[in-house]
């Protein structure tokens, strides 16, 4: 803004031999710097400074070599730096690597604008990425942008910020009955025929059965806890806790899943090997369960994972598999008791 006498408060603004002008600037950690192109009018040169001013007061200024850094370095020191589970790294790091680093690794993060990510998700469903993929992708650079934005201030506002990208449509997956889910547990080689039958009716996921151990198995209460999992990475198997707080968790057993366990450690010793997906939380959730105590008994910390796989006790948990065991007791009523 101009002062009294015609010399600005703020910056200076200087006619070039070629008849453009200039604007130049003092930011406040005292370096000055001069504006990304010049002006056809010293009106406009002056307007530029004035918006640049106001940044300064409001505390949204950022430097403008800030986000010259590229999305590449920045994206793989972010992973580094983040205390990951390994699966959750490994996920980021495939993520990273094949869905945003061929596309914008070599933008500079102030280069990169809301036109940038819309024109970056067309390209990777033409380039036949799944949806559910490329959601997790933009999550992922959303994450990343958010850190640039929050603690490292070297962006004034996330360009992920497109509504509906973070979503996409969970189709109806099929869910098997009580009836399908014992011919497909009679199907199996007798050792994996239990743990079809707990998988279906616990919700448990496929690492934490198969890291399930004698001493997390309760008989007298009819119940499995859950302490950790068993994760599959690029080159091994590893052992660890679940994905959140919430994943650790005591899950009433209906009586057939407890006897079905009962069976097969007196005669294979433990569980291993395969699950049934998706089968347990529908089963819970057409006994009466809501989807809080769903949230419970599948170990999910957030609603929206518990209505993706469909603050409660544990005697509700145990009423819900009760309640499923009725449920199975009607279905093999009605198709002449072919549950044994």
């Amino acid at each position: 803004m101009p002062a009294r006498g015609g010399r600005r408060r703020f910056g200076n603004v200087r006619r070039r031999s070629s008849g453009r002008w200039q604007a130049r600037y003092v930011g406040p950690d005292g370096l000055t710097r001069t504006a990304p192109h010049t002006f056809a009018t010293e009106k406009q040169a002056e307007k530029w400074l004035t918006l640049v001013e106001s940044e300064i007061i409001r505390g949204e200024w950022v430097a403008p070599e800030a986000g010259e850094i590229e999305l590449s370095a920045y994206g793989q020191r972010w992973i580094a730096e983040r205390k990951l589970a390994p699966r959750t790294r490994q996920g980021y790091e495939f993520l990273f690597t094949r869905q945003v680093v061929p596309y914008l690794g070599h933008l500079t993060l102030g280069g990169i604008k809301p036109a940038t990510i819309r024109a970056w998700r067309k390209k990777l469903l033409d380039a036949g990425v799944p949806e559910p993929q490329a959601v997790k992708a933009y999550a992922l650079l959303r994450a990343i942008l958010n850190t640039a934005v929050r603690e490292d201030e070297i962006l004034r506002q996330n360009p992920c910020r497109i509504k509906g990208y973070d979503q996409y449509h969970t189709p109806e997956r099929p869910t098997a009955t009580i009836a399908q889910v014992y011919a497909l547990a009679d199907a199996m080689p007798a050792r994996f025929s239990a743990l079809v039958v707990v998988a279906a009716l616990s919700g448990l996921r496929w690492g934490e059965l198969v890291a399930l151990r004698r001493r997390d198995i309760d008989f007298d209460a009819g119940s499995v806890r859950v302490t950790r999992k068993l994760a599959a990475l690029r080159s091994h198997l590893e052992f660890g806790p679940p994905k959140s707080a919430a994943g650790v968790r005591v899950v009433a057993l209906p009586a057939a899943a407890v006897e079905a366990l009962r069976a097969h450690l007196a005669e294979f010793t433990a569980v291993d090997a395969d699950a049934l997906v998706f089968t347990g939380d529908k089963g819970a959730a057409a006994s009466g369960a809501s989807t809080r105590e769903l949230m419970q008994r599948m170990g999910h910390a957030s609603m929206r994972a518990a209505l993706i796989y469909q603050h409660a006790t544990s005697e509700r948990d145990r009423e819900i598999a009760s309640a499923m065991d009725r449920r199975i007791v009607r279905q093999t009523r009605g198709k002449g008791g072919q549950s044994s």
